[in-house]
């Protein structure tokens, strides 16, 4: 994969994720856009990232002095709720109907909520604390495990209800 030949940090590669993710929103919410489209690539990417998170990072990250254990924790205990609230949004039929706006709306709010807190916990935690090279090295695997990710359809409606079932 072309991402995975420079080095990348594995703070810088979850951020970037993270806009793609408002970004996503962004067209979700507009009338305008292909929302369709839109939900189809933020599900893929938002089960493909919390997997690699929670598979290859948040361990990792577990064993540095002054990164909150209690927040990577945290972090996984909010994946299950964003899962929970993309499954859903992904069992309505009509998108665009008020109960997919309002779906809609609750899956922004919980991944806002969950993004936020782990750029400034987890995240800063890792930047400051965590070396480049071992960084670099989460880099590597988180995007190994997410590329997996997303060739499995890891996104599709069966594949999300297995893991909120399993959650």
């Amino acid at each position: 994969m072309a991402g995975e030949q420079k080095v990348q940090d594995v703070v810088e590669v979850i951020l970037k994720d993270h806009r793609t993710m408002e970004e996503l929103f962004r067209r979700m919410r507009s009338v305008e856009s292909d929302r369709a489209q839109a939900l189809r690539r933020l599900s893929d990417l938002l089960v493909a990232h919390g997997e690699a998170e929670e598979a290859e990072v948040y361990g990792a990250l577990k064993r540095f002095k002054d990164v909150d254990n209690e927040e990577v924790e945290h972090g996984a205990e909010e994946h299950a709720e964003g899962n929970k609230a993309l499954l859903a949004l992904l069992e309505v039929d009509d998108i665009g109907s008020d109960t997919w706006d309002a779906r809609l709306e609750d899956l922004v709010k919980a991944v806002s909520h969950h993004v936020d807190e782990e750029e400034r916990t987890i995240l800063n935690g890792a930047r400051e604390n965590v070396p480049d090279e071992r960084r670099a090295e989460l880099g590597a695997a988180f995007l190994r495990e997410r590329e997996r990710q997303l060739a499995s359809d890891c996104g599709s409606v069966e594949n999300v209800r297995r893991i909120v079932g399993g959650s």
